[in-house]
């Protein structure tokens, strides 16, 4: 079994019936995305990570309105969220996604060989702060989904990395509601993520909408 980072539990902000109504009338998973779901809950530690069918069809959703070229993933995980974000990109665009686990660079790369994405996705592996600013071009889109410690260093380091009009979808942002509790003195990952979304409130460079999809879902429009 390959192993995963830690991940705050989902929670559920409406009714769990309401929730399944919202799901059931929301565009179906695609058949590879249900295989990869099931393969990642059988055989990859901390399932809960995976974007999974309806904040998939977010993503795949925001990416085709924006319609990237080139598109930034920080978090690959096994690989759902690139494939969602793939399916807005233009036809000569590329998807760059880096994750630090190497273990699971084979089993993301069997499935976007799978999809007709294969040849735009390329794969990153170490640490991000050290890979983007080594990716010599502009993005459209970017999703941040990796180490919560890292959210307000990740947006310094890819803000003038974005066209304008570009946009930066950020996972996690509500954190299971510990974002309004008392902060314990060793929760680094919450403290990061208070600073994060203070930071998208305050900064002019961008105009900030907090979504409550899954574990909270924030969308960035850059100004410049």
């Amino acid at each position: 079994m390959i192993t995963g980072i830690h991940q705050s539990p989902v929670m559920h902000f409406i009714p769990e019936a309401l929730d399944d109504y919202v799901v059931n009338h929301t565009e179906n998973e695609p058949e590879l995305l249900q295989q990869l779901h099931r393969e990642t809950y059988q055989k990859i530690l901390q399932p809960r990570m995976l974007s999974g069918h309806y904040q998939g069809r977010v993503l795949s959703m925001i990416s085709k309105l924006v319609n990237p070229k080139h598109i930034l993933e920080i978090g690959t995980y096994t690989g759902y969220s690139a494939l969602c974000l793939a399916e807005g990109m233009q036809t000569s665009g590329e998807l760059h996604t880096i994750d630090i686990n190497e273990e699971l660079e084979n089993f993301q790369r069997r499935y976007f060989d799978k999809s007709g994405y294969g040849n735009q996705i390329f794969q990153h592996i170490g640490d991000a702060l050290d890979i983007i600013p080594a990716l010599d071009r502009m993005f459209d889109l970017v999703f941040i989904d990796a180490d919560k410690e890292n959210y307000p260093a990740y947006f310094d380091i890819v803000i003038d990395k974005l066209n304008p009009g570009g946009i930066i979808l950020s996972d996690n942002v509500l954190w299971s509601g510990k974002i309004l509790e008392d902060l314990k003195p060793d929760d680094t990952a919450t403290k990061a993520l208070l600073e994060y979304n203070t930071l998208l409130k305050k900064d002019h460079r961008v105009e900030t909408v907090v979504l409550p999809i899954r574990d909270g879902l924030t969308i960035s429009r850059t100004l410049k």
